[in-house]
């Protein structure tokens, strides 16, 4: 009978999931590994790339404004989305694995990550106001070169996200961060 109990108590931890230490970490880091395995999330990282959409998404369209300028209302819409949300809001057949492994992420993978993304949501708001300002001076040179530079510096920082995603052990600091931006 004690082995009965016993046996279905550990069913029971297995049932409940990962459990967490007093900093929020998971105490068996290796689960959500296994968990996310074949799921488009990395096992290593537990982030997900589906995420880095939400960038592909603008740079799509902000290099249209040139040739479509009315494609401009449809990137003033564009508005930054946390990962959780990007995934609350998406289609992605495991999107609350997708958010529960982003939570528990390591760190040093996690931070080097978000430090990024709020880099490349800054570069997406401040530059296309540059790119509005120049469709509404009718400056079409203008708004094609600010497109171009911006959606180069936003693309190398997708890129970045992306090696982070994969594993990168070497993220860029801060400094490299900002020379892409200022170039």
């Amino acid at each position: 009978m004690t082995v009965r109990a016993d046996t279905a108590e550990s069913a029971a931890q297995r049932a409940a999931g990962p459990r967490y230490d007093g900093t929020g970490r998971p105490t068996h880091p290796r689960t959500l590994g296994r968990l996310v395995r074949g799921k488009n999330i990395n096992p290593e990282t537990l982030l997900a790339t589906d995420y880095l959409n939400h960038f592909n998404e603008i740079i799509m369209l902000l290099e249209m404004v040139p040739s479509m300028p009315e494609c401009l209302d449809d990137a003033m819409e564009w508005a930054p989305k946390s990962y959780e949300a990007h995934f609350r809001d998406s289609a992605f057949t495991d999107k609350e694995l997708a958010v529960l492994a982003y939570f528990n992420a390591p760190e040093k993978f996690r931070v080097p990550f978000d430090v990024t993304v709020a880099r490349m949501d800054e570069l997406v708001l401040a530059g296309r106001e540059r790119v509005a300002e120049a469709v509404a001076a009718g400056d079409t040179q203008r708004a094609e070169n600010t497109v171009n530079d911006v959606s180069h510096k936003l693309q190398r920082l997708v890129d970045l996200a992306s090696a982070i995603i994969h594993g990168k052990k070497r993220a860029m600091d801060q400094s490299e961060i900002d020379e892409i931006l200022q170039s």
